[in-house]
């Protein structure tokens, strides 16, 4: 138990960082979407990117950043930052429809394989809420736990002795759940292994060398999976479970 305690403890102070110094610039955000509204795409960009590199992740940033590429006839940036809202926002309708419609424009075709189910429902409801807000659900949680099993070990009372140690361990459980998806979450928006190519065309290599032999060939706006990475070269699978190498500069990570 004590062990236990001590995991959600140190998780918790590492995975939960909401409390920031930094304030999002609403002003700015607002400067770009003025820009948007008249049309200056381009100039729209250069003011929400900077915010976006700065650090800060909403899904309304995110969004307009994809709108404004897809403006300026950027598809695969458009379909990266699209990615990124919908992580960070899945539920969203916009941001379903208009990643669906700029993956239109997207060449390769693959028949993909499936995801299992239960991997597909663990990332969704991490994603349901953010990082933080799953952290705060798993602080509250083990509170409550350590006051159930104070009611335990403390009272007298038969009836309130077996309430007290059953919604103890329910509430251990919700604790660690809700620690679960945190992690999860915090990994998927920000450690994602999903990349979208940004090149026109890239050649998949069977080496992470301009020697290695050409396996496939695909274009921009395509979404892949990156497996491994040595020096200027990512390995990369494709929708389709083949592999490849190709270079660092194909590609960005959603």
């Amino acid at each position: 138990m004590k062990k236990i305690i001590l995991l959600i403890i140190l998780a918790l102070f590492n995975f939960n960082s909401e409390i920031r110094a930094a304030v999002f610039p609403e002003d700015d955000f607002r400067k770009g979407i003025e820009l948007y509204t008249s049309g200056k795409y381009q100039e729209a960009l250069d003011v929400w990117l900077p915010i976006y590199k700065s650090g800060f992740r909403t899904p309304n940033l995110c969004y307009n950043i994809g709108n404004a590429y897809f403006k300026i006839n950027d598809v695969p940036h458009a379909i990266l930052f699209y990615e990124r809202a919908y992580l960070l926002k899945p539920t969203d309708e916009d941001i379903r429809y208009n990643l669906q419609v700029a993956r239109t424009y997207v060449v390769d075709r693959f028949t993909e394989i499936p995801e299992l189910f239960f991997v597909t429902w663990y990332n969704f409801i991490s994603l349901i809420l953010s990082s933080d807000k799953w952290a705060y659900i798993s602080i509250i949680s083990f509170v409550m736990c350590l006051i159930f099993m104070l009611v335990y070990l403390l009272t007298s009372v038969y009836r309130y002795k077996v309430a007290g140690f059953w919604l103890a361990i329910f509430m251990l459980i919700i604790s660690l759940a809700s620690l679960s998806f945190s992690i999860r979450n915090k990994n998927l928006v920000f450690n994602s292994d999903k990349a979208i190519i940004v090149s026109p065309q890239v050649n998949g290599k069977s080496a992470p060398d301009n020697s290695g032999t050409d396996l496939f060939l695909i274009h921009e706006g395509t979404k892949v999976t990156v497996t491994d990475a040595l020096g200027e070269w990512y390995e990369i699978k494709l929708p389709d479970g083949n592999k490849g190498w190709v270079p660092v500069n194909s590609l960005e990570k959603i």
